[in-house]
């Protein structure tokens, strides 16, 4: 039976998305267990998730030696780039596959698994396209997303690879001005399907807005009796979501709306209180709206169902009291565009070293 605290969070309109895959996770037969008693409806992914079921355990030392025998000759980083690929889109193929009814009882809403692209790529738009397009071509799922930063140069990537029906998930979003960028990429990729010909009904995508990062950045820059600690990462999301909702008011989103086109939902990312001092569910139910995703970790989500509550909604109606947090931030110092900058680039680079640190363990292995 379900957890009544999941189920709860689950029927408010929160789709629950579990922050972590692993082989064993699959072949236990657990995730699909999750899905029927923690309301679970989809997974992310993500480079410092694969380094830690890669690198750690056993799990994986049969499925190395097989991509390996199927690497044609390869040799070099040319052969553990191979065996990476192999064994990170066969887990979320796999993953895809356990998670397919409820992506067919959703009409391809939940039941999806992202994949991202190689991090390396995140300033490269060409390269992270063709990345883009070949991973999903791999992975041949149907409920498959491939994960695309939020940066400059990922914008028009984002519209690009939406363009060619292929659904995405936006990651390292930390700013609502970043945010309304993302959505209108969103648009643009939405307007260049419909004219290529697909069917705009059937392509799905997410912004993965991240939570508390931004509180942890922020709150290193106040002083410790500072009433603002902790209050802009929950200022922050409810933003994005004011600006989602201006954004679904525009004639652009309106008319492609009218074409069957769906919301690019929000979906609040980094939602693992990293401050022991704060409440463990705190990104949970703080950020409770229909209509939105939140992916955890399986800490916060054990968490909420020992002691989460669902308060009702916790973000609409709260655009005033968040805009207020910003300006007595401002007040104080703290340059918030300064912030949202650093937090991008140390994502991108955080991602880039679990990828490395991924590579340098399959190399160990090959």
């Amino acid at each position: 039976m379900t957890n009544a605290n999941l189920a709860a969070l689950a029927a408010s309109g929160v789709s629950i998305w579990l922050d972590d895959l692993n082989r064993d996770l699959i072949d236990s037969g657990t995730l699909d267990e999750y899905t029927k008693d923690l309301a679970i409806v989809g997974v992310t992914t993500n480079p410092a998730i694969f380094k830690a079921a890669i690198a750690d355990g056993d799990a994986y030392s049969g499925a190395v030696s097989e991509a390996v025998s199927s690497a044609d000759g390869a040799q070099g980083d040319e052969l553990v780039d191979h065996v990476v690929r192999e064994l990170t889109t066969e887990d979320v193929r796999r993953a895809c596959d356990v998670l397919r009814p409820i992506y067919d009882n959703s009409r391809g809403v939940d039941g999806r698994v992202s994949l991202e692209v190689d991090p390396r790529l995140a300033h490269d738009t060409e390269a992270t396209v063709a990345q883009a397009l070949e991973l999903a071509a791999s992975v041949d799922r149907p409920n498959v997303m491939i994960k695309i930063p939020a940066t400059l140069e990922g914008l028009p990537a984002i519209s690009r690879v939406l363009a060619e029906g292929v659904d995405v998930n936006v990651t390292l979003i930390f700013s609502p001005d970043r945010y309304r960028k993302v959505a209108q990429a969103y648009i643009s990729g939405l307007a260049a399907a419909h004219a290529n010909g697909h069917d705009i009904s059937a392509i799905h995508s997410v912004a993965s807005v991240f939570v508390s990062r931004l509180d942890t950045e922020v709150d290193s820059r106040l002083s410790e009796d500072s009433e603002l600690r902790g209050l802009a990462g929950l200022a922050g999301a409810r933003l994005c979501h004011a600006e989602f909702q201006d954004i679904t008011r525009t004639a652009d989103w309106k008319e492609l709306a009218s074409a069957g086109a769906q919301p690019q939902r929000l979906l609040w990312a980094s939602t693992g209180v990293k401050n022991p001092d704060y409440p463990d569910t705190m990104y949970v139910t703080g950020l409770v709206t229909h209509g939105t995703v939140n992916t955890l970790p399986m800490d916060t989500i054990t968490a909420f169902a020992e002691h989460g509550e669902v308060t009702g909604d916790t973000v609409r109606g709260f655009e005033e009291e968040s805009r207020s947090v910003f300006a007595r931030l401002a007040d104080e110092g703290i340059d918030l565009e300064e912030v949202f900058a650093l937090l991008e680039t140390q994502g991108v680079d955080k991602f880039i070293k679990a990828w490395n640190d991924l590579y340098d363990a399959v190399r160990a292995q090959v």
